[in-house]
């Protein structure tokens, strides 16, 4: 392990025109022990204070030995002890509850990706609820660019450096819709598939669409469904029509590869770091090993038996010896649909009223925890469409006279633990997506349906890929649903059962339904450990 590391840091002070001596490599090798899975970031600040003050260290020479090395690490461990001192004596992180950051949906910047300049810009004009036509185009359009930039980097799909014919293996290169006409032979096209006709799919990219013929298709993982983004391989009938012989998502990309390609973009929302504090927040982050999230999704507050049971879970953390840093309240909040037939809206004020009540009275937890609601798909609010408002102020307000503290946030919603990424979407999506599904999905890697829904919307870096006809989505707002670059964790709150599932690095997991089995989730952000819980 030292071996490569070793190698790392000499290809890494090479290539910044320096060459090292033993003592200064081992050295260097120490300081970045100290900052495991934050190695690179550690080396870049290393090697950019040592150009920056090269003259003041008396750097003559390409040579270093370890002396100057010495003198830079020292200054860089005392400047991060400094400014950790000043962060904790001025509260920032005096507890645990403070290193949280909730981001709204509708503050999330917005990125479109520019196929010309191969590089993405942020939008910065107004955005406006009510769309035009040319924002559901965009949306679509959007959508498909997020994918095939991302595709194009994956090695099997870029073009080959000499020309060669290979489809089965190898790298297979994307070819337009638009050039499959006149063309004999398998070909690798990627699209949008959509309905165009009644009972006819089509295959639709940005320059043409194609009709498809799925009945001979050979599926990956995932739920195929209209709306999806895939790439499939197949030839041209006579007839005119694409003889899909294999379909699939895009191939998933490593967080860290999307990191790079994205020249410090805010994709997430939290805001941009440098590398001093991106190593800061690493160190606090390993010490909060303690640090968890109990989610609970359907909590009816109509229900007597179901808020007894939430009691005695809150009288359950009260006694523990750490208690929980946030607890997450997802809905639905009542066991009826808040919709018009609905006319018991001051009712649900007093049961709000009553919940804040039962925290208040949990002395421990009202101070030292934080508690988040996430409006459910049946809950009160101005529609159905996504991404959804905040619960309305007029059922929250006797809550907050007891828990001023509390966060009422969209759906879906994220928040920043120190340097983690977190997703929540409460959504019955694994039903939608299934009663949406053109096809069974492949059951070879896996016949799990939660474990194919995280394929899915994993692959699409979209929370939802349903058709809008099924689920709609405000056109200008759908980037709030995009997971690109792949957040750490997601929270999928859905009816179904309680379920977790980590897919290539991400963890991914649904609390169960609190109201119908009693069962919830308590999460360590630190450790990515998911602890399945039940009354």
């Amino acid at each position: 392990m030292s071996s490569t590391v070793r190698k790392r840091i000499q290809k890494k002070f090479k290539i910044r025109g320096y060459t090292l001596r033993i003592d200064a490599l081992d050295q260097i090798l120490s300081f970045t022990n100290r900052f495991l899975g934050a190695e690179d970031e550690a080396l870049d600040l290393l090697l950019d204070h040592l150009q920056s003050q090269s003259q003041k260290l008396g750097v003559k020479s390409s040579i270093l030995d370890k002396e100057p090395v010495s003198r830079v690490i020292a200054s860089l461990l005392a400047a991060d002890d400094a400014v950790e001192e000043d962060f904790i004596s001025d509260g920032a992180v005096s507890s645990s509850t403070s290193a949280i950051r909730v981001i709204d949906a509708f503050l999330i910047p917005k990125f479109r990706y520019d196929p010309i300049r191969k590089q993405f810009y942020e939008h910065t004009g107004g955005l406006h609820i009510h769309g035009d036509a040319s924002a559901k185009a965009a949306l679509y359009k959007d959508r498909f660019l997020l994918l095939y930039q991302r595709v194009l980097r994956d090695s099997h799909f870029s073009k080959p450096a000499f020309h060669t014919e290979m489809s089965h293996y190898g790298s297979c290169e994307i070819a337009p819709i638009q050039s499959l006409v006149g063309q004999m032979g398998r070909r690798w096209v990627m699209g949008v598939i959509s309905q165009l006709e009644d009972g006819h799919f089509y295959l639709e990219d940005l320059t043409a669409s194609v009709e498809i013929d799925l009945s001979k298709a050979k599926v990956t993982t995932g739920f195929l469904s209209e709306n999806t983004i895939v790439v499939a391989e197949g030839e041209m009938l006579v007839s005119g029509i694409y003889q899909v012989i294999t379909c699939g998502f895009p191939p998933l990309e490593d967080r860290d590869k999307s990191l790079k390609s994205l020249a410090q973009h805010d994709f997430f929302g939290g805001g941009t770091l440098t590398k001093e504090e991106t190593l800061r927040l690493s160190e606090l982050e390993k010490r909060s090993l303690n640090d968890m999230f109990v989610i609970l999704s359907e909590i009816w507050l109509d229900s007597e038996e179901v808020m007894g049971k939430l009691e005695t879970v809150l009288d359950g953390f009260e006694s523990q010896e750490v208690v929980p840093s946030l607890f997450v309240f997802m809905g639905n909040f009542c066991s009826h649909p808040c919709n018009l037939s609905f006319h018991s809206f001051s009712s649900l004020r007093s049961q709000f009223g009553k919940l804040g009540q039962m925290i208040g009275a949990h002395q421990r937890l009202r101070e030292h925890s934080r508690f988040m609601f996430i409006p459910g798909p049946e809950d009160a609010g101005p529609s159905t469409v996504l991404p959804r408002c905040p619960l309305p102020k007029y059922l929250t307000e006797e809550l907050q006279k007891h828990i001023p503290n509390a966060i009422f946030a969209s759906n879906p919603c994220r928040i920043k633990f120190y340097t983690q990424e977190i997703v929540f979407f409460r959504h019955d999506l694994l039903y939608r997506m299934r009663r949406s599904c053109l096809m069974p999905p492949s059951t070879e890697e896996t016949d799990d349906p939660f474990e194919h829904l995280v394929a899915t919307i994993t692959h699409q870096s979209h929370l939802c890929p349903l058709p809008l006809i099924v689920q709609p989505i405000i056109w200008n707002y759908d980037h709030c649903l995009h997971l690109y670059p792949s957040p750490h964790t997601i929270v999928l709150g859905d009816k179904s059962e309680q379920k977790a599932f980590k897919y290539t690095g991400i963890t991914c997991f649904n609390p169960g339904s609190f109201s119908d089995d009693s069962t919830f989730v308590a999460y360590r952000p630190c450790t990515q450990e998911v602890e399945f819980s039940a009354l």
